[in-house]
């Protein structure tokens, strides 16, 4: 089983890599608008009652590199591309609870709606289920509402929340609500 999995469709390239440099996604826009808000109660139907808020923007920064070794079992970065560029990764790894846990997928603005969150998202799956892992989880907010309704319609299925996990950041995170999404991978 080769490290680097390649999958084109159109112009975009999904492909594993073993290092993804700071560099390499500078000039990629992460950032989004907050314009609205899951309120509590949340269940596994979903969101529920979504609130429209006064907007403002979030800026998302890669500012370090991110490695996986030769032949880890634990992890994988996975880069899309489009024209050369890099527009996008996911960065999923081995929990502690042996689920795989998707730790960071990014999208650039611009390319957005296009595909490349749904293709990033089937190659950490694939690399899930090549590493004998049965279910899938990730952590957003409940002001990241597009990525909560992106998680729904890939599969996902909201198993919890945690109003106090952001209470110690130094931003107006703390004001969140920590969802976490989980997807059977069976």
């Amino acid at each position: 089983m080769s490290n680097q999995s390649v999958l084109r469709t159109g112009v975009k390239v999904i492909e594993r890599v073993s290092k993804l440099s700071a560099v390499a996604v500078a000039s990629a826009d992460f950032s989004f608008t907050v314009f609205e808000k899951a309120l509590l109660p949340f269940n596994e139907e979903g969101l529920g009652k979504i609130k429209t808020i006064p907007a403002y923007e979030k800026t998302c920064v890669r500012d370090d590199d991110l490695y996986v070794e030769p032949n880890d079992t634990c992890r994988m970065i996975a880069t899309a591309s489009v024209k050369g560029e890099v527009v996008g990764y996911v960065a999923v790894s081995r929990s502690w609870n042996g689920c795989a846990q998707i730790d960071e997928i990014m999208i650039s603005r611009p390319h957005r709606g296009a595909g490349i969150g749904r293709a990033l998202m089937d190659e950490a799956v694939l690399w899930a289920k090549q590493n004998n892992l049965s279910i899938m989880r990730v952590e957003t907010q409940n002001t990241n509402v597009a990525a909560c309704r992106f998680y729904e319609r890939y599969g996902f299925k909201l198993g919890g929340f945690d109003r106090h996990l952001y209470d110690a950041v130094d931003t107006d995170q703390r004001a969140e609500t920590a969802l976490f999404w989980y997807l059977p991978l069976g």
